[in-house]
């Protein structure tokens, strides 16, 4: 039944998972997102709803699980933080390529390389610009908040089947870590094999069931104008996803004359920047990109009749901006202001931030 408890970010998006009727986890311990298989592993879910629960012996073999449960059509997770999401990244582009629905979730870390396990948010590049080899894009939800990490394993799932394709729940240690109060939603059943007949049939190995063709799943093309064709079918599905499924949220934007672009744990610090700014009778807005891929490029690039400068706040040292300069096209200046190592941004020092680099341009 539903319920309204209180969780980390980590916890809510396991439970979330058992809740959405969730075939299978694969995944591997690193911090700061080991409480997602643990959780799992304690609610022993296949008790629950018959979910499979397993630690792969490594990042490399969980997102290969992954890759073959999708095959059968099953609703399949994993999660990981930075570096072990950079290990999946060949399996990522092989369920991207070969058109296979899954849920990926990154807790991210500070980097590069070992880095610590501090919060950071500069896995935004590896997340939107594809991560692994070939032209390809996962769908990327970015939460704000832990009811959101738990709201986001359903909305993510609809976009895998919708798109055929992996989704990304880019997340940081901060949501994860953090305590906040969760509405939890009733429990879903899993899909029987004849709903996934139903759903998956036309591409999931599901069996050769009144003798149809089979489906073979690959995403090896040998010859140049098929495989050629398959990356035009891919972008053509990235084109429809900005088409209909782009999300963001504005706040305070009707009369804002500066504008703060933040995402995630980011976004939740900006949010108090703009009461700062709002007290001292500078009018701020808060452009928060839920979706980073697709990007809304469109929508920001309309904010650009408004106000008189964007900054972007973000936990690392400088990505999310390109974009926001790409879809501004040069209109307003666009400057970026981030703390990493795991350092976290406050409120006053965003607006410190703005006033100097934005307002007293």
């Amino acid at each position: 039944m539903a319920e309204l408890k209180l969780m980390k970010g980590n916890e809510a998006i396991a439970e979330a998972a058992i809740r959405a009727g969730v075939d299978a986890y694969f995944g591997y311990p690193i911090t700061p997102q080991s409480e997602v298989i643990e959780y799992l592993m304690s609610e022993q879910p296949e008790f629950r709803t018959g979910m499979v629960v397993l630690q792969a012996e490594s990042e490399v073999a969980a997102i290969n699980m992954v890759y073959g449960a999708a095959g059968t059509g099953k609703k399949v997770l994993t999660s990981s933080s930075s570096p072990g999401i950079s290990l999946k990244q060949e399996g990522i582009s092989y369920l991207a390529g070969a058109e296979l629905p899954a849920v990926i979730l990154n807790v991210v870390r500070g980097g590069p390389g070992l880095g610590t396990i501090q919060p950071s948010q500069a896995d935004y590049f590896q997340s939107v610009k594809g991560g692994g080899h070939g032209d390809y894009h996962m769908y990327v939800l970015a939460p704000a908040s832990v009811q959101e990490m738990a709201d986001f394993v359903e909305d993510a799932f609809e976009m895998a089947y919708k798109y055929l394709t992996p989704v990304l729940i880019l997340s940081d240690g901060i949501i994860g870590q953090m305590m906040e109060k969760v509405y939890l939603k009733d429990q879903q059943p899993r899909w029987t094999d004849e709903e996934i007949q139903k759903i998956s049939g036309k591409w999931a190995t599901t069996g050769r069931i009144g003798g149809r063709e089979r489906n073979i799943i690959t995403s090896l093309d040998l010859q140049s104008e098929k495989m050629e064709a398959r990356v035009h079918r891919l972008q053509a599905k990235y084109k429809k996803m900005a088409e209909e499924d782009l999300r963001f949220e504005k706040i305070q934007c009707d009369d804002a004359e500066y504008l703060i672009v933040a995402y995630g744990s980011s976004a939740r610090i900006a949010q108090k920047t703009v009461d700062l700014a709002r007290e001292k009778g500078i009018k701020v807005g808060l452009f928060r990109p839920i979706t980073l891929f697709p990007f809304p490029k469109n929508q920001l690039m309309e904010m650009t009749k408004q106000v008189k400068g964007i900054l972007s706040v973000e936990l690392n040292m400088g990505q999310m901006v390109e974009d926001i300069r790409l879809s501004v096209e040069h209109k307003v200046p666009v400057e970026h202001f981030g703390r990493t190592g795991g350092i976290i941004h406050t409120p006053e020092e965003v607006l410190a931030a703005l006033e100097q680099k934005i307002i007293k341009r």
